[in-house]
């Protein structure tokens, strides 16, 4: 039998054919290195995220509930579906004090915070803590986290205490915030628990915690004043 060493039309067709997948193929993975480094680009504004931190006690840290329904997720989600690009932080702690987070902040705040929220000095009121050692703590709070950014934005989240700690407990540790909020210039939310505060419905059985429906409540007053300053 006789070989043919010439290759016929239709083959030298599949071959060009062939060879001009694999240039595309060779092209495409070409582009998709050159791609690459923009990709990497935009690496570090991912790393460059702002971090907010919500500082504050067991209202913070959602009591009894779910993280993902207590009032700081809650936040991220809305900052998210806006398009904010922040990095959420809870830094709830059950039964924490103001002199306990004066302690404790330096820690917390040490990768860095552009937006702080303040929520303590609610069980300093029910244990009847001196209003001034109170604002002192506050201050110094405030004062630290401006030490580690000065150019941090920082609300304060006011509280009351039940009227039992007697009148004039109650008028001077209502004052402690807004004093505060004028005197450092600080952004002010008058009062927390405001709509949520001695509503059963709204709180857990010990009519002091709210419940996720009572923390969607919250999270709208805190947005009131925190979406001027994202």
């Amino acid at each position: 039998m006789t070989v043919n060493a010439t290759p016929s039309p239709l083959i030298l067709m599949l071959l060009s054919l062939m060879l001009c997948v694999a240039c595309g193929s060779q092209t495409q993975q070409e582009t998709k290195k050159a791609s690459q480094p923009a990709a990497e680009e935009q690496a570090p504004a991912e790393r460059n995220r702002q971090r907010m931190i919500f500082f504050g006690n067991s209202l913070t840290a959602g009591y009894q509930l779910d993280p993902a329904d207590a009032f700081p997720a809650l936040i991220a989600d809305r900052l998210d579906s806006l398009g904010y690009n922040y990095e959420v932080v809870n830094a709830g702690v059950s039964g924490e004090t103001s002199s306990g987070g004066l302690e404790r902040v330096d820690w917390v705040i040490s990768q860095g915070v552009d937006v702080f929220i303040l929520e303590l000095g609610a069980n300093d009121g029910l244990r009847g803590i001196p209003t001034e050692e109170t604002r002192t703590n506050l201050t110094g709070i405030v004062n630290k986290v401006r030490a580690q950014n000065p150019d941090v934005k920082i609300v304060l989240a006011g509280m009351l205490v039940p009227p039992n700690m007697g009148e004039d407990y109650s008028r001077a540790f209502g004052s402690i915030y807004t004093d505060l909020a004028k005197q450092l210039d600080l952004s002010l939310i008058p009062f927390l628990l405001e709509g949520v505060a001695g509503e059963p419905s709204l709180n857990l059985a010990d009519g002091i915690h709210p419940t996720p429906e009572g923390h969607q409540i919250v999270m709208e007053t805190i947005w009131k004043v925190l979406k001027e300053l994202v």
